[in-house]
């Protein structure tokens, strides 16, 4: 399999995160924000979450400070829509991103997938491909209860070290989270190490993505 690499050591890297709720970023992408950070790349990153109210919100604020930690450059908004509720919000959410397309136009974006079985994921996805019309755009995933994992085509290959510090840290920052079954090491760690089989990782780790449009130069 054969590597593409959207930035090596001292190049700058423009990402645009978004999570339609606090943990979303961390879970589905952080151990790739950790990996170009260790491998030296520049990340300038702008964070968004859609519903990080009260504690959440203050969760959200304080992971994206650990997991960016490195970065060059760091923007963290956390906005205050209805969890559960995007499709019903779906004017307002537009808006947002319209305002957010004339503010940033990142190398990739970092979002969820089409077919995620939360429907606040699937509206930020939507709304992403009718916003972000000419970017790359890597579709995350989430492990729950839905049992909707698909078929990634995109691996990010994760050192042990930077999923070990990947998950320490959503243990350390999502306390409101902690009572979710599926919320622990195992789970994450399990996935990842499922993945970095399907891509032959290195160190036997990755994250997966879903592309489905990319133009090769």
């Amino acid at each position: 399999m054969r590597a593409l690499q959207l930035a090596g050591r001292g190049e700058r890297l423009s990402v645009l995160c978004l999570g339609a709720h606090s943990d979303d970023i961390e879970i589905g992408a952080g151990g790739t924000l950790l990996s170009w950070l260790d491998q030296g790349v520049r990340l300038d990153v702008h964070w968004c979450v859609l519903s990080g109210n009260e504690q959440r919100g203050v969760e959200a604020r304080a992971s994206a400070d650990d997991f960016l930690a490195e970065a060059v450059a760091r923007r963290v908004e956390t906005l205050g829509f209805r969890d559960g509720f995007f499709p019903e919000q779906g004017e307002e959410i537009k808006a947002w991103f319209e305002a957010l397309k004339g503010r940033v136009n990142p190398d990739v974006i970092l979002a969820h997938r089409r077919d995620d079985g939360h429907q606040d994921h699937r509206q930020v996805n939507r709304l992403v491909w009718n916003t972000f019309r000419d970017h790359l755009i890597l579709e995350y995933e989430i492990p729950k209860w839905d049992g909707d994992l698909g078929r990634p085509n995109v691996y990010m290959p994760v050192s042990e070290r930077a999923m070990k510090r990947k998950v320490a840290l959503l243990m350390a920052h999502f306390g409101t989270q902690r009572s979710k079954q599926w919320f622990d090491p195992e789970t994450f760690m399990g996935l990842a190490r499922l993945r970095g089989m399907e891509c032959r990782a290195p160190e036997r780790y990755a994250e997966a993505f879903v592309v489905r449009k990319l133009s090769i130069g």
